[in-house]
C-alpha cells in the first residue's frame, strides 16, 4: 500500500472510530459538547459532559492488536499535550470551575472499551 493510501486509511479509520465513540458515549448518557477541538498545540477528539464532569476524550481505533492495545498509544507525552489543549478549552469556555477528567475510548475490531478517568496530571 502506498503512503498516501495508508494515511487516508488511518484518517478514515480514525474518523469512523470517533463517530462510533460519540454514539456509544451518547448511549451511556454523556452529552457531546464538541468534537475535534483544535488549537495550535493539538486536538481533542471529543469533549463531553458526564454529570458534573467536563470530560476530555481521546479515541484510539485499531483494526488489529498487532501494535498493542489502542489505549497504550496514549503515553505520558500525549497526556501532557492533551492537558495543555484541555487548558486552552477551559480558558476559551471560561470553565475553570468545572470538575474535569480524561477518558480514553479504544475501539478494536468493532469492540468499544471506555476507560473512565484513564489518566490524571
Amino acid at each position: 500500500m502506498q503512503i498516501a493510501q495508508k494515511n487516508f486509511y488511518k484518517k478514515f479509520l480514525g474518523r469512523v472510530g470517533e463517530k462510533k465513540a460519540a454514539d456509544f458515549l451518547r448511549s451511556k448518557g454523556l452529552k457531546i459538547i464538541k468534537t475535534n477541538f483544535k488549537t495550535h498545540i493539538g486536538e481533542i477528539d471529543i469533549i463531553a459532559e458526564d454529570g458534573e464532569y467536563l470530560v476530555f476524550i481521546e479515541v484510539k481505533t485499531r483494526s488489529s492488536d498487532a501494535f498493542g492495545e489502542p489505549s497504550e498509544a496514549v503515553n505520558l507525552k500525549k497526556q501532557e499535550k492533551y492537558y495543555k489543549v484541555a487548558t486552552e478549552y477551559l480558558k476559551i469556555s471560561n470553565a475553570f470551575d468545572r470538575a474535569c477528567r480524561f477518558d480514553v475510548v479504544e475501539i478494536e475490531n468493532g469492540q468499544i472499551n471506555h476507560i473512565i478517568d484513564a489518566f490524571t496530571l
